[in-house]
């Protein structure tokens, strides 16, 4: 889904040490030949934050403790720890991003797990020909792969959800804000016969203002792009219809038999210390996820914009200011990625970046035009600074060849 990409970084020598932290994440020496990933979306620039926490999100769990499967038998989604569910219902309460009152909440591995199970209980499993899977281009590039990969008779890919103009049903996934560009969107088909599901992975107070409390049908978020912690796996459904979330929860059991617990309990932990913090501006604990990942975004945002700005190299998105009901002031969106554009007449985006060593991934693999390219502002310091060095040196080169 819109907030889970697969991580395809650079492995780390074992010797390297830490050095300065500034804000974006634990600083290390970077080859200045080396290869830099920003292809991906590894939200490595949150370690700095979690480390000045210390110990206030560590879960001991002993050995003879969450032996069973089976977590509730209070809630449709038996394996759902309920310290996790408590934790989720505080956060989008202190936030306002989202309602829960009258939503069963479906936990799965990772918000990749929930898209399978989505497709899998909205999809007619009594009809000759799969359902059309649909998503306006620029659309989340995995979501071709995650559609297809199972080859499923019941539904399928059929692309661009703009030049989708068949009388037939359909799922549209609407990612907002999108991925890749950052904006907000809402469905496109709009039509009698098909399902809406919004992957709201971005939908947090440091990528976008938070204007309104959600209450579509079917809403997917993940810890991964909340909080950082991809590494735990942990995504969730906010489900309105019963019957749609235990067909969700039959697909899970199936492929996974639930969802671990170490990872629920560790996420649940950290998404109420989140809860806790994320009403205090300004506190000197420091202890505000969203003041801190806004912080550290608006001032990538602004040096990545200075740095292209006296060019006609390259084109960047822009958003317009909008009243965040989360922190009360006009604020605009400052997205995990950049919807980078070259200049007409040069060659492919994605190449222009590999020439000076940096991975991107191409706008080809959103449905649209090469271009563009999708560029992570998520990674560490060394990373970010890394990528405006060698973009400052492609448009010089660029400069001088003109």
């Amino acid at each position: 889904m819109g907030g889970t990409d697969q991580a395809r970084g650079t492995t780390r020598s074992p010797n390297e040490t830490d050095a300065n932290d500034n804000g974006g994440g634990v600083t290390r020496n970077l080859p200045s030949d080396g290869l830099i990933n920003l292809d991906h979306g590894d939200p490595t620039m949150y370690e700095a934050f979690w480390r000045k926490m210390g110990d206030k999100c560590t879960v001991v769990i002993k050995g003879y403790e969450h032996l069973s499967y089976f977590s509730t038998n209070k809630n449709p989604c038996w394996f759902l720890e309920p310290k996790l569910e408590d934790s989720i219902r505080s956060l989008h309460g202190a936030v306002g991003n989202a309602e829960t009152d009258g939503y069963t909440i479906v936990v799965g591995t990772g918000s990749s797990q929930l898209l399978q199970a989505v497709l899998y209980a909205l999809a007619p499993q009594d009809q000759p020909d799969p359902i059309n899977v649909v998503s306006a281009a620029p659309f989340y590039s995995s979501y071709p792969e995650t559609t297809n990969i199972v080859r499923s008779g019941v539904y399928k890919w059929a692309g661009d959800a703009h030049g989708f103009d068949k009388d037939e049903p359909y799922i549209e996934f609407v990612t907002s804000p999108n991925n890749p560009n950052g904006v907000i969107r809402g469905p496109v088909v709009n039509r009698d016969g098909g399902f809406v599901v919004y992957d709201l992975a971005y939908y947090w107070p440091q990528y976008t203002p938070i204007t309104s409390s959600l209450d579509f049908d079917i809403m997917l978020f993940t810890a991964s792009k909340c909080t950082g912690h991809a590494g735990s796996r942990i995504g969730w459904a906010l489900v309105k219809d019963k019957e749609v979330a235990k067909k969700m929860i039959t697909f899970v059991v199936a492929s996974s038999i639930g969802v671990s617990k170490e990872s629920q309990l560790r996420v649940a932990k950290i998404l109420q210390v989140v809860a806790d913090g994320c009403k205090r501006f300004g506190s000197s604990d420091g202890d505000n996820l969203f003041e801190y990942g806004r912080n550290v975004l608006a001032k990538r945002w602004e040096i990545l914009r200075e740095t292209v700005k006296n060019t006609q190299m390259f084109t960047l998105p822009k958003y317009p200011l909008q009243h965040c009901n989360y922190n009360g002031d006009l604020t605009q969106a400052h997205p995990a990625f950049a919807w980078i554009k070259c200049k007409d007449g040069m060659e492919e985006c994605e190449k222009v970046f590999k020439g000076v060593k940096i991975l991107v991934r191409s706008g080809r693999r959103f449905g649209s035009d090469p271009g563009y390219a999708r560029v992570s502002m998520m990674g560490k310091d060394e990373e970010f600074n890394g990528l405006i060095e060698r973009l400052s040196s492609v448009i010089q080169i660029c400069n001088n060849d003109d």
